[in-house]
């Protein structure tokens, strides 16, 4: 599909030093193409081209960097077929997810940040009593936002198209200049969207593509003295480790990392809602998102019926080839993850839990797949309830009183988004306001683009999309002068 990729430096597609790299099919195990693995040299110079390309492109009129980001949305969108092909290929995700929440997204992300917001808000003057001279004063204020600099970008293998989007755009929209460097598994779907900006009218420079298998390419990316920012999605485990780089050297740091997102499922729930739900952590894509609602916990009232409903639903759900119309669970990402989520569905059994679908690996001759896996009687203190899977796996915890459902729920390391069922509004309003998590869905699993998302704990630091992503790519300034 894609052979011999170039990486993009500075305007120009550049021959890798450390020549290629095969990219997998994980439903196919075929060749997808050859990516290119960047020299650590090479990283650096993305970097100063970033730079050298940040003092104009962050004075370029917000309305013209407008304009091209919603030149680049038109061209994604312009090229549905074949983006959704590759990230299909790349990926493993199903037609559908593929063309909707991975090249869909990514065109509508772009065309969001080119809606130009107002970069700067006058501050009620205050008399300030020990103004200049000794003597009192009326001070105005303006505070403006203002480009961070160099943003490294690097993004994860689950959604190759709308997660750089989510980093890039907004990114661009506030004046800065980036570098990314994708994941190892997919990044050809990136250099896609590296062509869409070139074509878009991007200026050398101000988009900077570099992927790579080894660490170092990842480490050059981080602490090049070029770099003012990192924003990265990934495990929590490499997120500290760039987090002590961007500490090192002060830099800021936009983190989305891993959740083990808590389901409270309470005895009045709509328990067919909560199990539609619940389940898209077997059907969207593998179950290897961080949003995920892994861990439910579920009032004793409802238990049994919650468990027999979530198995029934996870047997019917097809697994097999991501392009055929009817799959609903396509493979994960390779086989080294394949046998990492088994690893911990035999894991769970040693713990005590049950198995009660699942736990099989899907009898298809090629790809990497894992069967839709419900563990019950589980208790919070096994691993398979406390560490992330990152695939098609649920755990299911029983508990008796609200008060302890919500210290199940945050008796956790991680905190990205929890999940709240329950027939009585004002007791899921108050639930989901004692959860410590950086997002809670009330009776829903669905997100509002333009509310905040992030972490607390180890699931991350900082909050982007909508406008928290202007703010998250920018720092504020303040101008004073005497009125």
């Amino acid at each position: 599909m894609t052979g011999g990729q170039r990486l993009f430096v500075g305007g120009a597609w550049v021959e890798p030093e450390g020549g290629h790299y095969e990219v997998v099919d994980p439903a196919t195990e075929e060749s997808v193409g050859w990516a290119p693995e960047a020299s650590r040299d090479q990283v650096r110079a993305a970097c100063a081209a970033a730079r050298e390309a940040f003092g104009s492109w962050s004075r370029t009129a917000t309305g013209e960097r407008a304009a091209v980001l919603a030149r680049a949305a038109e061209i994604i969108g312009g090229h549905l077929a074949p983006y959704t092909e590759l990230a299909r290929a790349e990926t493993g995700a199903t037609t559908a997810t593929a063309r909707g929440m991975q090249v869909g997204v990514a065109a509508a992300r772009f065309r969001r940040y080119a809606r130009v917001e107002p970069a700067e808000w006058a501050i009620p003057p205050q008399i300030n009593e020990a103004g200049p001279m000794g003597r009192a004063a009326v001070m105005g204020a303006l505070a403006v936002r203002q480009p961070v600099g160099v943003v490294t970008c690097i993004t994860s293998y689950n959604n190759p198209w709308a997660n750089p989007a989510g980093k890039v755009a907004p990114a661009l929209a506030m004046g800065n200049t980036v570098v990314v460097k994708p994941a190892p598994q997919d990044p050809l779907s990136v250099y896609r969207m590296a062509e869409a900006l070139e074509a878009a009218g991007v200026p050398p420079g101000v988009v900077n593509v570099v992927s790579g298998r080894s660490v170092e390419v990842g480490e050059a990316a981080v602490d090049s003295p070029d770099v003012d920012m990192v924003s990265f999605t990934g495990s929590t485990a490499v997120g500290q480790r760039i987090a002590s780089v961007c500490g090192r050297d002060m830099k800021r740091q936009l983190m989305e990392l891993g959740g083990k997102g808590a389901a409270v499922v309470f005895d009045d729930a709509d328990v067919r809602a909560a199990v539609a739900g619940i389940g898209t952590t077997f059907s969207f894509y593998s179950g290897q998102i961080c949003t995920a609602p892994t861990r439910v916990l579920a009032q004793r009232g409802v238990y049994d019926r919650l468990v027999e409903q979530l198995a029934a639903y996870a047997g019917r759900l097809k697994v097999g080839a991501p392009a055929e119309p009817d799959t609903i669970v396509g493979p994960v990402i390779s086989a080294t993850h394949r046998d990492r989520v088994e690893s911990y569905v035999e894991l769970g059994r040693k713990e005590g839990a049950v198995v009660v679908t699942g736990g099989e690996r899907p009898p298809l001759d090629r790809g990497f797949y894992v069967a839709p896996t419900l563990l019950a009687d589980c208790t919070n203190d096994m691993r398979v309830a406390r560490e992330e899977i990152f695939g098609p796996v649920v755990s299911v915890i029983p508990f008796d009183e609200e008060e302890e459902g919500v210290a199940l729920a945050n008796d956790t390391d991680y905190g990205l988004i929890d999940y709240v069922w329950s027939a009585d509004v004002a007791r899921a309003f108050r639930v989901a306001r004692q959860l410590r998590a950086g997002g809670v869905g009330v009776n829903t699993v669905g997100r509002n683009m333009e509310a905040p998302f992030g972490g607390f704990k180890k699931s991350g630091v900082g909050r982007d999309v909508g406008s928290y992503a202007l703010h998250a790519y920018s720092e504020v300034q303040a101008i004073v002068w005497p009125g």
